[in-house]
């Protein structure tokens, strides 16, 4: 099916279901966020796709430098170090002269022999100073061609016999987090481990910038097989646990609405999901962001809000049509409730006044009580002065 062809069933089909009366599950599923959220978020979408799906196994491996692409630079005479033009790391040409060696044969001055780079490629290695005297069996320097390189990996010994020549490999270096490379399968190593039960699988892959270096450590995704027209989404879009699988779908009518669609999984490689059931090609899918929609919590917009704005009339609060009959329903509910408020008030009206006016007596009574009290105390207290008096 042609994917305008699916879109239009997608949306047909969602209508549907956004429009379907008492649904109770729209809202709840439904997190609707405003411009400022999105951004916040970070929200990003990918629409999942009828693709070739790749079985893959993981292995670790590591980068190697290509043999026959690493030269060593000496001198044919014995001499000293009169000029040295080169460090590690440095980039050389084929024929640029790397140093010039004094030769020890009298003359007056000495004659001074240049050495020249035999290959184009990196300066991996320098084993000699300004100064040092050199003879023939001695190198002074390597230098390695790094536009491509061999990225061993260590794959167990029974799957090693599902590997032909030609095997594609995805490479993930530690060192180089954003960048990806693609190998192929070579050769195997002569020979296994006997302790791991592994077995080297050599790729060849190329090198553009001469990032790789000998040595980094690496991840393979061995491609063992291909599946077409699988449903499939980025790994980063798959949520929750492995009984309860689920992902964010962009509402196809409300902007900035995501609805949480229970889907079901096949198999899983180091980069996608098959999806078996639950998503349908043309369905946008939140890669980026996904994990925080999650704990977004209550939607900064209500569902009935943002479904009010796009189709310019009311909905239920669950995102449903809002017939005359249910309108009708909703206004009778809200009468019944205000009428029993109402009622409520009115109810108790008196009784807080009757328990006012016994508060107000109560009061009286207090102070009155108190008034006369503190009188017969004074009259109390006068009575020895007067006898004193007498």
């Amino acid at each position: 099916m042609k994917r305008p062809l699916a879109r239009l069933f997608l949306c047909l089909a969602l209508s549907g279901m956004a429009h379907a009366e008492g649904d109770p599950k729209r809202a709840a599923n439904t997190v609707v966020l405003d411009e400022t959220g999105v951004k916040n978020l970070r929200i990003e979408t990918v629409e999942a796709e009828e693709t070739d799906f790749e079985a893959t196994i993981f292995s670790l491996g590591r980068i190697e430098a290509i043999p026959s692409k690493v030269a060593a630079v000496s001198t044919r005479i014995s001499g000293r170090i009169v000029e040295l033009k080169i460090a590690p790391g440095d980039m050389v040409k084929k024929d640029d002269e790397v140093a010039k060696i004094e030769s020890r044969q009298p003359g007056d001055p000495p004659p001074v022999i240049p050495l020249k780079a035999p290959l184009s490629g990196m300066v991996t290695r320098v084993d000699a100073r300004l100064g040092d005297p050199l003879d023939p069996e001695k190198a002074l320097l390597e230098i390695t061609d790094l536009s491509e390189v061999y990225a061993v990996a260590r794959v167990p010994e029974h799957q090693a016999g599902r590997m032909k020549a030609g095997t594609q490999a995805h490479i993930k270096v530690a060192a180089l987090p954003n960048e990806k490379f693609k190998g192929e399968l070579l050769r195997f190593g002569t020979s296994a481990d006997k302790e791991s039960g592994t077995i080297d699988a050599i790729f060849r892959l190329t090198n553009p910038g001469g990032l790789l270096r000998a040595g980094m450590r690496a991840e393979f995704s061995v491609v063992m097989s291909k599946r077409s027209n699988v449903v499939s989404v980025p790994r980063a879009a798959l949520q929750g646990e492995s009984s309860n699988r689920f992902v964010y779908v962009k509402d196809f009518d409300l902007p900035n609405a995501f609805v949480k669609t229970q889907v079901q999984v096949g198999e899983i490689n180091d980069r996608f999901v098959e999806i078996t059931s639950g998503l349908l090609p043309a369905d946008e899918v939140v890669t980026r962001g996904a994990y925080s929609l999650s704990f977004a919590g209550a939607s900064s917009v209500s569902l009935k809000e943002a479904l009010d704005a796009a189709h310019g009339h009311e909905h239920a609060e669950d995102g449903s049509e809002l017939t005359p009959e249910k309108k009708a329903e909703m206004e009778a509910k809200k009468g019944s409730v205000a009428h029993d408020h109402a009622h409520e008030e009115e109810g108790s009206s008196p009784m807080w006044m009757y328990a006012s006016m016994v508060l107000f007596v109560l009061l009286l009574i207090s102070l009155f009580s108190k008034k006369r009290g503190l009188g017969d105390e004074d009259v109390a207290a006068a009575k020895p002065i007067e006898k004193e008096a007498q």
